[in-house]
């Protein structure tokens, strides 16, 4: 399943974003998508590990802030997975929260960089129609 795994999540080893919190967000914004839904189980600690070659600790402390939140569920010798609450989609204005703070930082970097908005959201939209192509 470490193929699953290395599709399971992404890592940016070049963020300020420590690793395990990148992942945690990856999980929370599956969850408020629907794309993963309450039962749903989620590729164990050793294949994340491997498959993204990250110290199994880092992964641990994601799923056990994950697991704290309500979001994942442990069950004693059984894949963790999601919770049971966790049954359909958050509504849209929930995930645009979600959303919010990362487009707020990219906001600022192009205000930084002095990217003109028309040419920064020209870019987003382009980077949005990349991720609707397999």
């Amino acid at each position: 399943m470490s193929a699953d795994a290395f599709q399971f999540f992404s890592i940016n080893t070049g963020s300020t974003e420590p690793i395990y919190r990148q992942l945690v967000e990856q999980v929370r914004r599956r969850v408020a998508s629907g794309h993963l839904i309450a039962g749903q189980e989620i590729p164990s600690v050793r294949e994340v590990a491997q498959a993204l070659a990250v110290h199994p600790m880092t992964i641990s402390k994601a799923y056990s802030l994950l697991e704290a939140e309500g979001l994942l569920e442990r069950r004693r010798g059984l894949a963790m997975r999601v919770a049971a609450q966790h049954k359909k989609a958050q509504p849209a204005a929930e995930r645009i929260a979600l959303l919010r703070p990362s487009l707020e930082r990219a906001a600022a970097e192009a205000q930084q960089l002095e990217v003109p908005a028309a040419q920064a959201l020209q870019l987003f939209e382009h980077i949005l129609k990349q991720g609707d192509t397999p």
